[in-house]
C-alpha cells in the first residue's frame, strides 16, 4: 500500500487546453499499472484541445457545470454527480461553461506507448459557442 497525501496542483499546458485548467494527478501510470487519473479543474471558458484516447476515458463530474462534445456535433452538459465514458479513439473535447467552473476526475487507462492519449488541434471559440447554444434552454 502507498498513501499519498497530497500532489501539487500544476497548471496545464496551454498547447492541450484553451484557458486556466488546473490539474492534480492521482495515479500515474508505472507498470504493471496503466491507470492515469487526475483531478482537473476548468474555470469558466476553459477546455480540453480536440483528443482521443486508445483505450477510451472516464469523466466524472466533481463540481460546477461543464460540457463534453464529440466530433460529430453531440454535446451533453454535465454537473457534479454526472459520468461520462468516451468510448477508444472517439475524438472529444470536455471543459466548463461559459460561466461556471467545473472540476472532474478523468481516468484513463494507458496503452504500450503510454497513457494512450492523441492530443489534436484546440475547439474553436465557433465551436465552443455552438456547443454552448446546443445545450441551452
Amino acid at each position: 500500500m502507498e498513501h499519498i497525501s497530497e500532489t501539487p496542483t500544476l497548471k496545464a499546458p496551454a498547447e492541450r487546453f484553451t484557458g486556466d485548467v488546473y490539474l492534480n494527478m492521482i495515479a500515474t501510470p508505472a507498470e504493471p499499472a496503466r491507470l492515469a487519473a487526475a483531478l482537473v479543474r476548468f474555470t469558466p471558458g476553459a477546455r480540453t484541445h480536440w483528443r482521443s484516447h486508445a483505450l477510451g476515458q472516464v469523466l466524472h463530474v466533481a463540481d460546477g457545470v461543464g460540457l463534453v462534445g464529440t466530433r460529430d456535433g453531440d454535446v451533453v452538459r454535465v454537473s457534479a454527480g454526472d459520468t461520462v465514458t468516451c468510448p477508444a479513439g472517439e475524438e472529444h473535447w470536455h471543459g466548463a461553461t461559459d460561466t461556471t467552473l467545473m472540476a472532474h476526475y478523468a481516468l484513463v487507462v494507458g496503452d504500450d506507448a503510454g497513457d494512450g492519449t492523441t492530443w489534436l488541434e484546440p475547439v474553436t471559440d465557433e465551436q465552443y459557442a455552438a456547443a454552448l447554444a446546443a445545450v441551452a434552454g
